[in-house]
């Protein structure tokens, strides 16, 4: 192991999590990097339960760890919150309710300094509730792999890559005034990701899947089995930021139009396969410009070389009637 003399902020945002934040917080802690070149900065988000007491317990425990107590504004706030009180080079990320093998900042900084990189990406996996390794939804590679900035945008475009910023570790300068996470939005890390990309010199990606993401049924992205009619707004979210995606595109990244213009398509197909029916309704504008968008589009869409026959497929049957399709999905569905 080399020898280190970088420090390192770690912020943890975290709101109603009473119940799992000591082990997201106790698994920083206990990393192999030099404790006093490892700053931890616990964001207790308005927490309504004992979130903020047991942040408290956690910094009186240990000397390393910070607990800042502010009024709910949502995990972007209190990641912005986390970043101004920042004093390491490097910033690192992690959810609250997740938790991070002993040598993710080590193996992360490790390569910062051997590759001279400003973000480098550590690999994940999730878990169950019941403690079973899901289905990984980025792929790792199989070797140390650096990519120029402009390829992993072509990576996030076409759905493969990574844009959480709690797999990486970014370098601090790169956090400006007017570089930070949008607040109210769930999609934020895509949204700062795409924008900070055109600062960064290079990206590294470990294999190692040192980054455990907790899965849990009910968090803001993840939806509820029992409520039919619950929406999350990451759907929106979505949509509105592949129309960020081919602006910023057609501006920094030209190349990467056809990508940009599938990406597109990809998002819209996944709002409409999971709005719920009762939401489709013609007095929903954002639903209307969704369909009004697939259909104007429809031509180019099916001639995009990105979009897999089966995409092409879904977006053609739904574009003439998206409602009357679902509700037909859902009845041959209900019958089987």
């Amino acid at each position: 192991m080399p020898e280190f003399d970088k420090k390192i902020s770690v912020i943890i945002p975290a709101y109603n999590i009473e119940d799992l934040l000591g082990r997201c917080v106790e698994s920083v802690v206990y990393q192999d990097y030099p404790k006093n070149l490892l700053e931890i900065i616990v964001v207790d988000d308005g927490s309504t339960d004992a979130t903020g007491k047991v942040a408290d317990e956690l910094a009186a425990r240990f000397e390393n760890v910070t607990a800042i107590h502010k009024e709910n504004g949502g995990s972007s706030s209190a990641r912005n919150v986390g970043i101004r009180h920042a004093s390491g080079e490097y910033i690192g990320f992690v959810d609250s309710d997740d938790y991070i093998d002993s040598r993710m900042y080590s193996a992360l900084m490790s390569a910062a300094i051997e590759y001279d990189a400003d973000m480098i990406q550590i690999s994940r996996d999730e878990i169950s509730e019941d403690g079973t390794k899901r289905a990984d939804v980025v792929i790792p590679p199989q070797e140390v792999t650096v990519i120029e900035p402009s390829e992993h945008f072509r990576t996030l475009l076409m759905h493969t890559g990574d844009a959480s910023y709690c797999t990486k570790l970014v370098k601090k300068s790169l956090f400006t005034d007017d570089m930070l996470f949008p607040e109210g939005e769930l999609n934020e890390d895509f949204f700062l990701m795409i924008h900070m990309l055109g600062m960064v010199n290079k990206v590294v990606i470990l294999p190692w899947q040192y980054y455990h993401v907790f899965y849990r049924l009910g968090s803001n992205s993840r939806r509820k089995v029992e409520d039919k009619d619950y929406f999350p707004s990451v759907f929106t979210d979505i949509v509105r930021n592949a129309d960020v995606v081919l602006e910023l595109v057609k501006k920094d990244f030209p190349e990467l139009e056809s990508v940009a213009k599938r990406f597109g398509a990809v998002q819209r197909l996944d709002y409409l396969l999971h709005i719920p029916v009762s939401k489709m309704t013609k007095d929903n504008e954002f639903y209307m410009n969704v369909v009004r968008n697939i259909r104007g589009n429809l031509g180019e869409i099916l001639g995009n070389s990105y979009l897999t026959g089966k995409q092409k497929a879904y977006l053609m049957i739904l574009a003439p009637a998206p409602r009357f399709v679902r509700k037909l999905h859902a009845l041959i569905r209900g019958l089987n």
